[in-house]
């Protein structure tokens, strides 16, 4: 749940593995402060088959232990009172300090019913790092949290919040085991999912290597089936290359925004321009995001530098625009693009999508994006007192729309409901915006509805 800006220098991704010291590089993290003043912006749902809803920023500690301050004795007396009482009163099992000091923290923050702002152990912490850039491990699959009842955020499962499959990853070990798009997991190894947050659920469903994880699933609503999937190390190619249209129409799918994902972007398109292809499709669907500074590389190949192509907000209310960067493969205007979105868009996807819209660059087709409109900061704490993510800002797109609980409406709305199955209707209407050859599948989706 990755809120994790340029490829190069001013930023390094965070590191995979799990190491057990530190998951950010420090001194060169004090360098990145490219975007906003305070840290390094990442905006992510889902990250890999781990993080969902959630958008953040790497943060270096601003102070060490500055005390209370004096004008804030009185407020502070009762915390102080209930520590003193716990530490050198409480007369059941022993408690450690540092299970205390996590539980004040855990306290804080989940008082602000910010479902994006969350403490975690030093575990859930470094598994939560995973996958950023595409490898971690696990079981494979894009998990997300759906409210299916009621209305609101889901702070922690249950209560009409669900832990819902969004996509297995082809190939995968959830892919092989049989989980499905849309399948809701109950439990995890027979241990009930309600009353977790998608982080604590989350890092209970990956693991390592050879481990095995068993999920109960409700599929369409029908009685619980329990799934055993074997965790393996999990690679997911964040770039997908290919030409359509009769060679015609440069198609490019972004799995994710990672340093590698952009240089990969950029090369796509610039190998699309090259060969003259003058039309080209952006699939942003089930994308959760990644770096912000990611986000800024993919809308640059396409708008003018200097283009300000979204704002980020602070809690004081200041917007502060972020520009496009030179050297953008495909900015004439000539050069046709259409951007495929759905519910699984979120947050740097998002930014990209709005982006393309607000600035007429691109008709955005296919169903209403996510709405995530917040960014975090990701916060290590000392001592391996694990870390938070705290929002820090709203971002905003060029027109100054915050879409957070939202979306993004399509410019071109795809129903796929009914839709037979391996054919993909919203791609098919894209290629009919740009005058290509589609892939024949409208006629298999009508011969298949018609049957």
């Amino acid at each position: 749940m990755t809120d994790p800006l340029p490829s190069a220098d001013p930023r390094t991704a965070p590191d995979p593995s799990p190491a057990p010291d530190a998951s950010i590089d420090r001194p060169r993290t004090r360098a990145r402060l490219a975007i906003g003043r305070l840290a390094i912006a990442i905006v992510v749902v889902v990250a890999g088959s781990g993080l969902f809803l959630s958008g953040f920023a790497l943060g270096s500690l601003k102070a060490t232990t500055p005390g209370t301050p004096a004008d804030e004795q009185t407020a502070f007396e009762p915390f102080w009172n209930a520590y003193r009482a716990i530490t050198q009163d409480y007369a059941g099992a022993p408690v450690e300090r540092k299970t205390i000091i996590d539980g004040a923290i855990r306290g804080m923050i989940a008082a602000l019913g910010d479902p994006f702002s969350q403490y975690l152990s030093g575990d859930e912490y470094r598994k939560s790092l995973q996958g950023l850039n595409g490898a971690f491990e696990g079981i494979g699959a894009t998990i997300e949290t759906r409210r299916l009842t009621g209305s609101g955020d889901c702070p922690t499962l249950g209560d009409g919040c669900a832990m819902v499959v969004v996509q297995p990853i082809a190939g995968a070990p959830a892919d092989k085991a049989g989980l499905r798009a849309g399948d809701r997991i109950t439990a995890i190894d027979g241990i009930t999912v309600d009353g977790q947050t998608a982080v604590q659920a989350l890092t209970r469903v990956r693991g390592p290597k050879g481990t095995t994880v068993t999920l109960t699933i409700v599929r369409d609503g029908g009685a619980p089936i329990a799934l055993a999937i074997v965790r393996d190390v999990i690679v997911q190619p964040q770039v997908e290359r290919k030409t359509l249209g009769g060679g015609t129409v440069g198609y490019i799918k972004l799995a994710g925004f990672s340093d590698q994902a952009a240089r990969d972007f950029a090369t796509a398109v610039g190998a699309d321009v090259a060969a003259g292809r003058r039309k080209i499709v952006v699939d942003l669907r089930g994308n959760p995001g990644g770096f912000v500074t990611d986000a800024q590389q993919v809308i640059s190949q396409f708008v003018p530098a200097g283009t300000t192509i979204f704002f980020q907000q602070d809690a004081a209310g200041t917007r502060t625009p972020t520009l496009a960067l030179a050297g953008g493969a495909a900015t004439d205007p000539a050069i046709q693009v259409e951007v495929l979105i759905d519910a699984g868009s979120a947050s740097a996807s998002e930014i990209v999508a709005g982006a393309m819209q607000d600035l007429g660059r691109a008709r955005l087709v296919g169903a209403k994006s996510y709405g995530k409109g917040t960014i975090q900061v990701w916060q290590q704490l000392p001592d391996d007192n694990g870390g938070f993510r705290l929002t820090i800002w709203r971002w905003l797109t060029p027109k100054g729309t915050w879409i957070h609980g939202v979306g993004l409406q399509p410019d071109v709305p795809v129903d796929t409901a009914g839709a037979a199955a391996g054919t993909d209707p919203v791609l098919d209407r894209a290629l009919q915006l740009l005058d290509a050859p589609t892939t024949g599948l409208n006629d298999a989706i009508g011969a298949a509805r018609a049957a």
